[in-house]
């Protein structure tokens, strides 16, 4: 089936001719590539073009704009004319092989099948497009899923997305933004852990991936990103659950993305990431009393998806990548030596393997590394003990690569739970994993 538009049928409200005529090619399913060498346009272009066609329909993907096309009779599926045979041409005379041929044939014949079933090594494969998206990323030895007995998969979120931001406020938990299958999203999800259900929410004004949100004041902030265009963002937009409505706070200093994020004593700091063209070590404190960002001391090396969980006053910043090799940095940062003789970095243990797009978490003292395998092969997650400076491998539900995720830590009666959702281990994920930390039991009085 091939579609067409329907030239006695309404035109779409507010739709531009181009856009009408990127609907029809996205109906017959080509990507944005193809769309733009069609068109002769820029990939971008294509994408900006299919935010706004998105918009205008209130739709989130190119499956939903097709079918409200055709729903709405814009857009017709016309079934193809038979394909002729052609008519068979007459057989032409053999030609004799000679023997020294016929053993150049089968020397050839067994060169390509070493090459065609050769095992590939075990590398990632950065795509054309670099390591701000993964949407020409290849797998990682291909990678799949277990289920150890310490993870339980839960309700799936439903828009399955990377490099996204996910953030814990008032016992639910909030997945802003990312990379689709569609293109970058402003797509906010609201999941209930109590009831194990999905909600949409105020989608996110500025849509942009690479982005990490942390909670302050019972307001969930999320700065920069890099947005439809390619371009770093200096936006910061500040979301309030309980109006579900956003709002804008100052701008960061400079455009960033890709950086880790972590909240101490009514501050919100922004460590490392990307400006697009350079990988930064900048240090940027967020003041939203004063609404105001100012310098603080960098970090030692420039790198951007890192992680941040604060255990007491400190921040303890792990892993993260520079466009080439994972890190396996773990470094402690204390707020509080900001402007005193003394440095407010120092370094701690290594993780045992180097992690970029990882999660970190805080839960009862210890620091928990989820995720990863950009360049290496994941087959553990890690805790960190911070008063022994040691880190100890504990189980991971996804193996081989599970990188640029979304987590949050939610308190319950029964312990607190660690919440992996989202990211890439060969596809845009929508996969939801719960992790009990600890058990407690409660011994009857004697």
């Amino acid at each position: 089936m091939t579609p067409s538009m329907d030239s006695n049928a309404a035109q779409p409200p507010n739709l531009s001719e181009r856009e009408l005529e990127i609907l029809k090619l996205v109906a017959t399913g080509a990507s944005n590539q193809q769309i733009a060498r069609d068109l002769f346009i820029s990939v971008n272009t294509v994408k900006v073009h299919l935010r706004n066609i998105f918009g205008k329909l209130s739709v989130e993907s190119r499956t939903e704009a097709t079918l409200y096309a055709v729903r709405q009779g814009w857009v017709v599926l016309e079934t193809p004319p038979a394909v002729e045979e052609a008519q068979a041409e007459p057989p032409l005379p053999r030609a004799r092989i000679a023997t020294w041929q016929r053993a150049l044939f089968v020397l050839a014949a067994l060169c390509i099948g070493v090459l065609v079933f050769w095992p590939p090594p075990r590398t990632a494969s950065v795509g054309t497009s670099g390591p701000f998206t993964d949407r020409t990323s290849a797998a990682l030895n291909n990678p799949s899923g277990t289920t150890p007995s310490r993870w339980v998969a839960r309700a799936q979120m439903p828009t399955a997305r990377a490099r996204l931001a996910v953030a814990a406020c008032q016992g639910k938990l909030y997945a802003i933004g990312g990379d689709t299958e569609d293109g970058v999203t402003g797509v906010v999800e609201m999941y209930d852990p109590a009831t194990d259900t999905w909600a949409r929410r105020a989608s996110k004004p500025h849509p942009v991936r690479n982005i990490a949100a942390v909670a302050l004041n019972d307001r969930i902030y999320v700065p920069g990103g890099f947005d439809a265009l390619d371009q770093a963002s200096a936006t910061l937009e500040v979301y309030d659950p309980q109006a579900d409505a956003w709002s804008e706070g100052a701008p960061l200093p400079t455009p960033l993305f890709a950086y880790a994020v972590a909240v101490v004593q009514g501050k919100l700091y922004l460590f490392g990431g990307s400006d697009g063209v350079h990988y930064v070590n900048a240090v940027w404190i967020y003041d939203p009393s004063a609404n105001a960002w100012t310098p603080g001391t960098p970090m030692s090396e420039a790198r951007g998806f890192c992680a941040a969980a604060v255990v007491g006053d400190k921040v303890y910043l792990v892993g993260g990548y520079d466009g080439q090799n994972e890190s396996a940095l773990c470094e402690a940062y204390e707020p509080a030596k900001e402007g005193s003789a003394e440095s407010p970095w120092s370094r701690r243990a290594s993780l045992h393997m180097g992690r970029g797009g990882l999660a970190a978490l805080t839960v009862e003292g210890y620091v928990y590394a989820v995720g990863g395998g950009w360049t290496q092969y994941l087959s553990f997650s890690e805790r960190y003990d911070v008063d022994n400076d040691k880190w100890i491998a504990f189980d991971t539900p996804m193996l081989g690569q599970w990188r640029t995720v979304g987590a949050a830590a939610v308190p319950t009666d029964e312990g607190p739970v660690i919440y992996v959702i989202g990211g890439w281990s060969d596809r845009y994920l929508s996969t939801n994993y719960a992790y009990k930390t600890f058990f407690r039991t409660y011994m009857p009085g004697l």
